[in-house]
């Protein structure tokens, strides 16, 4: 039952959410990693530059070193070339994974699956008092509909397999949806999708997130990507036009106060549940 834990750190992370978050993906799990690949992406401070040096000790641990700052898909991409693992497992430099998670997880992709993620939680400041529940659908059926519209996935906590990415051409270059193109991409090429219902992820809300979720970046990234979606025939024309709508300048360009207000409402409307809520793993 060998798997890789798959990581990417940069100057912006802070230190102690690093170390929780490592710590929460590896030593803590019920079923760790039995490899680990963490990639520096460019220049770091000191405290991350002295942990990584600490993990790197292990010979368990790969430590890939890029001199300067190229992003996430690139910084994933030159993880996995240094993965030897066929399954993969992703985690943030700032979230917490739930020790149950890769015990859940693993099993699934072992059974035959390529693709498994699971609902989330979010917290500000403390993973132990997180806010709202995050749902996914769990059928693929359901996946490949949602996926017309909004990714299906949440990327900090999927497992796949290695050649299933790399058949779908690893992490494409586009800016903070370079993981919901994959998806697409993996669900076209007839990829086996599923997620775990449960919680298996405390996905960390800074202050500035929604701020980041806009401007004019991320708007042509929105627009590329719904372009990627009608070459690849992954939406209709309709969608493709509904998507624009709803996803597209107007949506990037709006204040970030608003922003939020609107994903709130979007996530009432999706049943986002208090944390005290219980789904059931299908």
């Amino acid at each position: 039952m060998e798997f890789t834990l798959l990581m990417a750190v940069y100057a912006g992370d802070d230190e102690a959410f690093v170390r929780a978050a490592y710590r929460s993906a590896t030593r803590d799990q019920t079923l760790p990693p039995t490899h680990v690949v963490v990639v520096q992406d460019g220049p770091v401070g000191d405290g991350i530059a002295r942990w990584l040096d600490e993990i790197a000790r292990s010979p368990a641990v790969t430590v890939v070193r890029l001199a300067a700052n190229q992003g996430l898909a690139a910084a994933l991409n030159a993880g996995l070339a240094a993965v030897t693992t066929e399954i993969v497992a992703r985690a943030d430099a700032d979230d917490i994974c739930l020790p149950e998670r890769f015990a859940r997880q693993i099993p699934l992709v072992e059974a035959g699956y390529d693709l498994v993620g699971s609902a989330i939680d979010e917290f500000t400041d403390d993973p132990a008092h997180p806010g709202a529940i995050r749902p996914v659908m769990t059928t693929p059926a359901e996946i490949a509909a949602q996926a017309r519209l909004e990714s299906p996935f949440h990327h900090p906590t999927v497992v796949f397999r290695k050649s299933a990415v790399l058949r779908a051409g690893g992490y494409p270059q586009l800016k903070q949806m370079e993981d919901y193109l994959l998806w697409a991409r993996m669900l076209v090429g007839g990829a086996r999708v599923t997620n775990v219902a449960d919680v298996l992820v405390h996905y960390r809300v800074g202050a500035g997130a929604f701020h980041r979720r806009g401007g004019p970046t991320l708007a042509r990234s929105e627009a590329s990507l719904q372009k990627e979606f009608r070459a690849l025939g992954f939406t209709t024309r309709r969608q493709f036009l509904r998507n624009r709508l709803l996803r597209g300048p107007l949506y990037r360009h709006l204040p970030g106060s608003v922003r939020r207000l609107a994903y709130h409402l979007w996530g009432h409307a999706k049943r986002f549940t208090p944390r005290t809520a219980t789904t059931d793993a299908r």
